[in-house]
């Protein structure tokens, strides 16, 4: 009889390696639009680029800490 991988160690991986993926897209995104609002609704600051940024940066990693909790159950 043949030995089957282990699946559950491959999509372990998978997992690390697409949190930075995600980490970028979501940052990127959230940074994109603060500058679009700073664009159109600021009066020469960057208060929205900051406020989204920071933003991103915390919805970012707690879909880290969501992934890695959900990875040891």
């Amino acid at each position: 009889m043949e030995k089957e991988p282990k699946k559950n160690s491959n999509n372990k991986w998978l997992v690390f390696v697409n949190i930075p993926i995600q980490m970028g897209i979501i940052i990127f995104i959230f940074s994109y639009a603060g500058l679009k609002l700073d664009e159109k609704y600021s009066n020469g600051g960057s208060l929205w680029t900051i406020i989204f940024s920071l933003f991103s940066v915390f919805l970012a990693l707690y879909n880290v800490l969501r992934q890695v909790k959900n990875l040891n159950k």
